[in-house]
């Protein structure tokens, strides 16, 4: 490359070291074009995803990679409480006004369950840490925003496919807390429509891993998900009694349905958000100047798969029998979440191309060279 190539974007990813944050990383590393500087508190992901994550950047560097080049496949890796502003301030001046191009925040509790039990913890961590970092990225001139929302803002949505015009109204502690942070961005981009920019990521369900087998889904303890929890059935890590909970819902075979969608492809619908926060960037085109600079999308295959799908799937994937009892509904749980992706593929260029199967494939194959997770060396 010559030496017209340009400076390297510096992004602020918090919550780097998680499952969706290092697949992030990696989508960012890949380009070349961004220096990612990791915030974690470690408190569900584990620092050994950054070095593989790092490790995978410089093994995809060509032969005659620049220094530039190099650099981008190092992270700047600090472990900080985004709660904690002493921690997430010494970060901002490390690198001073205007060092930091852009932010996609991840980091959050997510237990929709938890949630329940613990809702203030939930408020102080999702909702607090959020305004706390958006004030200083307003002091450090660093107004590009990319924000980690998820569908459970839509609670029971009224119509399936959901697209994004959907009223939003969340069940749990969880969900709320991410309307609410949904809510602040709108507010702030609203009062300096010249100085911020910002995309909400509505997720649907990630499923999968790096097909390295190098990072992949980490939960501690007993997974809540599906996906990992059939995993760790499977790897001998788990007990593999198995509840589907009810089997009466208005789907096709009366279980649960969810749109899974491959943490690959989710992780580069964060990269096209954050290409489209860039100056030249169409996305706002069509708004007046004194308008609020903020849209919101949903990441999802547009395809709802169903519980029993899913562990037949995982059978094939993983050759593991699994034997499961049908129990009750579980309170909170919705038949159907299933994703509307059009916007996000007519104005980011999004598509979500992994099949289900792939899915199960990269997932087990995480999970048999990483029978323990992080911990096995």
């Amino acid at each position: 490359m010559t030496s017209t190539q340009e400076p390297l974007k510096r992004v602020l990813v918090t919550g780097g070291a998680g499952y969706i944050g290092s697949h992030v990383v990696f989508a960012l590393q890949e380009t070349r074009k961004y220096k990612v500087i990791s915030i974690d508190n470690h408190h569900n992901s584990h620092p050994k995803a950054l070095t593989r994550v790092s490790q995978i950047a410089k093994s995809n560097l060509p032969p005659d990679a620049t220094e530039q080049d190099k650099e981008s496949a190092e992270i700047d890796a600090v472990t900080a409480d985004l709660t904690k502003e002493a921690e997430v301030r010494a970060v901002f001046e490390k690198y001073g006004k205007g060092g930091i191009w852009g932010v996609v925040h991840i980091a959050a509790y997510k237990a929709v369950g938890e949630s329940t039990e613990i809702p203030l913890t939930y408020y102080q961590n999702n909702v607090g840490a959020t305004v706390q970092l958006l004030q200083l990225m307003s002091e450090f001139e660093c107004t590009r925003f990319v924000y980690s929302s998820s569908a459970t803002v839509y609670g029971t949505p009224p119509k399936i496919p959901i697209p994004e015009t959907t009223r939003l109204q969340a069940d749990s502690p969880y969900g709320k807390s991410k309307v609410m942070c949904e809510q602040i961005i709108q507010d702030l981009t609203a009062a300096e429509p010249q100085r911020w920019r910002a995309i909400s990521l509505r997720y649907f369900n990630p499923a999968g891993a790096h097909p390295s087998g190098l990072i992949g889904e980490e939960p501690r303890g007993r997974p809540g998900n599906l996906f990992p929890l059939l995993a760790h059935m499977a790897v001998g890590r788990v007990n593999p009694d198995l509840k589907v909970f009810g089997s009466d819902y208005p789907t096709p075979d009366g279980t649960c349905v969810r749109d899974y969608i491959h943490v690959l492809d989710l992780a580069r619908g964060h990269l096209l958000a954050l290409n489209a926060l860039a100056e030249d960037s169409p996305i706002f085109a069509s708004l007046a100047e004194d308008a609020p600079k903020i849209k919101a999308y949903n990441l999802g295959k547009g395809k709802g798969m169903s519980v029993l799908q899913i562990i037949e799937a995982m059978r094939k994937a993983t050759g593991f029998d699994y034997k499961y009892e049908i129990v009750g509904r579980r309170r909170g749980d919705v038949p159907d979440l299933t994703a509307d992706p059009a916007l996000a593929e007519k104005e980011l260029g999004f598509k979500a191309p992994h099949s289900l199967e792939e899915m199960c494939r990269d997932l087990w194959n995480w999970q048999t060279k990483n029978p323990k997770g992080y911990d096995d060396e």
